[in-house]
């Protein structure tokens, strides 16, 4: 989700690296501070890098570190195998070694025997580190500083992300660094920037400037191209900068919005040999059967947003039908030019169902006021559509949804590539939490276990690496690949909801009462070992400190039972 901003936005910067960086951006359909037919230039706008690293929070990383006894469940789709031992020197992983076998004990004196750090994780779950390929961090405006969001990532098991983009461009590119670097505590970070952001060559209106951009944009430590279909993004415009963005090894990405559809769908946007289509937008404006363009009521007007967001989901019933030859053709199509699906379900999982979205069990504890505050309906603030919600509208919403989870789950099984991502900070989605909801909704959607962990993992970390040319280095867990993994207690290919921070209610059958169980127990990221818990508690710290700052309660009390 995006935020217009159309003036300078001041950068408060933590570092020494930059301070007082300052720049204009006129995206339209943007995700900066402001109202979504406005602009402001309002202490909302800052961006306040991470503080640094701590060891109460991490440890590592080490000559050798060794996980011991775990079962595996590695993200090629390859079923779950135990127990392991992982041997990490560095930052690699160097070998995976069967430990023993199923109800028998564990070898005794297992080599190797000089590790610096063992982790026991005997009767627990490793997985490749999750890669979330479609993220925003928080201004002011949302949080005291970006960390608030990276933490949240971190707790939840995601190791790396891909701001789309993640903050302007300077403070991207400084954080992506800082990352790298394991200066920060934060995933590692893909920087994709909207064409003609960070520079001083004036606007993006010929094919020939927005090769310049790209060139320009290549030598900056930007990785790909958001797209909008913005009015001034035409479709020659957007065909040039993707060609010019593969011949620099740079990948594409586009929200193809409603203000451009018309021209450039997401069929128009395979042929242009676009790498992932985000959202819904796009798809199902090519599978209309009666119309060349949606059928809005004569009344609507895209700056209202309600009319923007309640309406685009009447199209459930204009397109060609489910598994029609049509609807099939279409994903053949996509298949043909290897497009990416980035579907991002949870950013308006709310439209189908407010109340539930409003009464989060993480509501209370894990999101700051200020966050709790951008969530309320507003006209003047994107996102914020909820002005008069009605079981109409959530009918509507159920009614595409079920279309939009057919498709996306159509196109995985012809052998498209379906990845994840989350778009939190709108819509009452907040970092680290909405992404375990969207793997849920991918099961919801008709993925196996499997399935969502090998669209999670290895599928996600090819999406952002395959346009560089290189080898994947995330995404699967064998010798030679980054050490990024997640390492929870429960099966959650049984369970995904074991994977929420705040944990899972399961009655105990000795005691008849209710406990929480599962949340991620440690996320390794670079062969740096994170205590999930103590991310999460830093984060409540956050919050609290937050709203006895400004003397604001945010989120409502919890229900009973939660904990939370």
């Amino acid at each position: 989700m995006k935020k217009a901003f159309l003036s300078a936005v001041t950068l408060v910067l933590a570092t020494t690296a930059l301070t007082g960086v300052s720049f204009a951006q006129d995206d339209h359909d943007e995700w900066f501070a402001g109202g979504a037919a406005g602009a402001t230039q309002e202490a909302r706008g800052q961006y306040v890098p991470a503080p640094p690293r701590t060891s109460d929070e991490s440890v590592g990383p080490f000559r050798k570190l060794v996980i011991r006894g775990a079962t595996l469940i590695d993200g090629t789709g390859a079923p779950p195998r135990g127990p392991v031992d992982i041997v990490i020197e560095g930052n690699k992983i160097v070998a995976v070694t069967q430990a023993g076998w199923p109800g028998l004990p564990m070898k005794p004196q297992r080599e190797p025997r000089d590790a610096d750090y063992e982790l026991d994780a005997t009767g627990m779950y490793v997985l490749p580190g999750f890669v979330d390929m479609h993220v925003h961090a928080p201004a002011a405006d949302k949080a005291p500083d970006m960390s608030y969001a990276y933490k949240l990532w971190l707790a939840h098991g995601v190791t790396t992300v891909r701001g789309v983009p993640l903050a302007p461009p300077e403070v991207a590119s400084s954080e992506k660094n800082r990352s790298a670097a394991n200066e920060i505590a934060a995933p590692r970070i893909l920087n994709y920037q909207t064409m003609g952001a960070g520079w001083t060559g004036g606007p993006v209106d010929s094919p020939e400037k927005a090769r310049l951009w790209v060139r320009w944009a290549a030598t900056h430590n930007i990785d790909g191209i958001k797209f909008f279909n913005r009015p001034e993004e035409t479709p020659d415009i957007i065909a040039a900068a993707i060609d010019e963005a593969h011949k620099n090894k740079m990948g594409t990405v586009a929200h193809l919005s409603q203000t451009g559809v018309a021209n450039f769908n997401a069929r128009n946007a395979g042929d242009a040999h676009l790498d992932t289509v985000t959202h819904y937008y796009g798809h199902f404006e090519a599978l209309l059967k009666d119309a060349t363009i949606q059928q809005f009521p004569l009344d609507y007007n895209y700056n209202n947003e309600q009319d923007r967001f309640g309406d685009i989901a009447e199209i459930w019933d204009e397109v060609y039908a489910p598994e029609s030859p049509e609807w099939m053709e279409y994903l053949h199509h996509q298949k043909d030019n290897n497009v990416d699906f980035n579907p991002t379900f949870n950013i308006y999982a709310a439209s189908r169902d407010l109340m539930r979205a409003r009464n989060a069990d993480w509501n209370n504890k894990y999101v700051t006021p200020q966050l709790w505050n951008y969530f309320q309906s507003t006209r003047d603030n994107h996102g914020s559509y909820f002005y008069d919600w009605t079981t109409e509208n959530e009918f509507a919403w159920k009614r595409f949804y079920s279309n939009f989870f057919k498709l996306m789950n159509d196109y995985k099984n012809m052998g498209g590539r379906v990845t994840v991502g989350t778009d939190s900070g709108f819509i009452f989605k907040t970092y680290g939490f909405a992404y375990i909801e969207e793997l849920e909704l991918f099961r919801e959607a008709g993925f196996t276990p499997l399935e969502i962990v090998r669209s999670a993992t290895m599928w996600s970390a090819d999406e952002g690496w395959r346009p560089k040319g290189v080898p994947t280095p995330v995404g699967v867990v064998r010798p030679g690949m980054l050490a990024d993994l997640v390492i929870v207690k429960e099966n959650p290919l049984a369970n995904l909801k074991t994977l929420y921070g705040t944990g899972h209610l399961r009655l105990n059958p000795k005691t008849n009462k209710q406990e929480l169980v599962g949340g991620v127990s440690y996320t390794v990221k670079d062969g740096i070992v994170y205590d999930a818990k103590k991310l999460l508690a830093e984060v409540a710290q956050m919050v609290a400190s937050e709203k006895a700052r400004l003397g604001q309660p945010g989120a409502p009390a919890p229900n009973p039972g939660t904990g939370q």
